[in-house]
C-alpha cells in the first residue's frame, strides 16, 4: 500500500522510523531514517529498519566480501524499488524479501509517491565492506514503471 502521508505510514511502520540517517546522507537522494534493531557489539548479525521519504533512494552500491556477505531486505511498510545493475527494477511492498549477493551493484529506495521501510540485514562474511558509488540518475528513477 502506498502512503503519501507520513502520519498514515507511521501507523503501519511497526519497527519505527528511528533517527535521521545523517551519517549516510551523502549516499542518498532525499531523506532517510535509521532505526538499529540489533547491537553489533552483541551479535554477528546487524539489522536496522531503514525508512525512505517518497522519492528517496540510496546510491548505487556494492556489499563487498571475499566469502559470504551480502544483504537481505525485508520490506515492512509502504512501497519501494530494488534494482541490480543491468536488470529491471523490482517493485517492493510489505512481505517482499530481496536477497542481495555479495559483490553485486544495486540500489533501493522509495517509490516517488510513497514512504517506504525495509529491514536491512547485513549478512556476515569475510572481509566485508560497503562500496558507495554514483547516485541513481533521475533518468533511471523517473522511468521506472509499475508492472
Amino acid at each position: 500500500m502506498k502512503f503519501t502521508s507520513y502520519e498514515d505510514f507511521e501507523k503501519t511502520n511497526s519497527f519505527g522510523i528511528g533517527a535521521p540517517n545523517d551519517g549516510f546522507a551523502e549516499y542518498f537522494t532525499g531523506k532517510s531514517f535509521l532505526n538499529p534493531l540489533t547491537n553489533p557489539k552483541e551479535t554477528a548479525v546487524f539489522l536496522a529498519n531503514v525508512t525512505f521519504e517518497p522519492g528517496c533512494r540510496n546510491n548505487w552500491h556494492i556489499h563487498r566480501s571475499t566469502k559470504g556477505g551480502g544483504q537481505l531486505l525485508i520490506c515492512v511498510a509502504g512501497e519501494g524499488w530494488y534494482q541490480e545493475e543491468g536488470k529491471k527494477a523490482v517493485s517492493l511492498s510489505p512481505g517482499t524479501v530481496i536477497t542481495i549477493p555479495a559483490n553485486v551493484k544495486h540500489w533501493h529506495g522509495a517509490k516517488k509517491d510513497s514512504w517506504f521501510s525495509h529491514i536491512a540485514v547485513e549478512v556476515p562474511g569475510d572481509n566485508t565492506s560497503n562500496e558507495w558509488l554514483e547516485p541513481v540518475s533521475d533518468q533511471i528513477y523517473d522511468n521506472l514503471e509499475e508492472k
